[in-house]
């Protein structure tokens, strides 16, 4: 039975800048995100002859890149245990000119949610996967990232002052 093989290439030109939106959002800075995205391509890239589904390789990839989001966080966390929280990134002037005062609540309250929620938000939102997507990515039951969105989006209302 002949293997076929995986583009990385072709994934790598499609689906590089989401990705390293994705990170961007989970991690703050642009530098580590982009770190994060090119060590998944990377690993995808040594370990293509194993994927057994070569049409899930987008699936692995935003599942590597939460993955290694998830490991600079823990690295920090153990790192700055003693110092300062983790302050969602400074924005430039040009930035904050640019982005209104909501788009920046918001984002300030999903980095105060816990993980799993921001990731399954994100994932949901940002990316528009479909709740069957997301549980592939973070690696629950679908009945798991559906009430994970629920219970993020409650917590974000409360955190914004919106009623429900």
């Amino acid at each position: 039975m002949i293997q076929e093989r995986v583009d990385v290439a072709a994934l790598f030109a499609d689906h590089h800048l989401g990705l390293v939106r994705l990170a961007l959002l989970m991690v703050g800075d642009l530098a580590t995100a982009e770190d994060v995205v090119q060590e998944a391509f990377a690993r995808m890239h040594a370990g293509r002859q194993r994927l057994r589904e070569p049409g899930s390789a987008l699936a692995y990839v935003r599942s590597a890149v939460l993955n290694g989001c998830r490991s600079v966080l823990r690295r920090r966390s153990l790192a700055f245990r003693r110092a300062v929280p983790y302050a969602p990134p400074v924005w430039s002037a040009e930035s904050v000119a640019m982005i209104g005062e909501e788009r920046r609540e918001v984002l300030v309250a999903l980095s105060g949610l816990p993980r799993r929620q921001r990731e399954a938000l994100v994932l949901r939102f940002y990316l528009d996967l479909s709740y069957e997507e997301i549980a592939d990515t973070m690696g629950v039951a679908g009945s798991t990232a559906r009430s994970t969105i629920t219970r993020g989006l409650a917590a974000l209302g409360r955190t914004l002052g919106e009623e429900s």
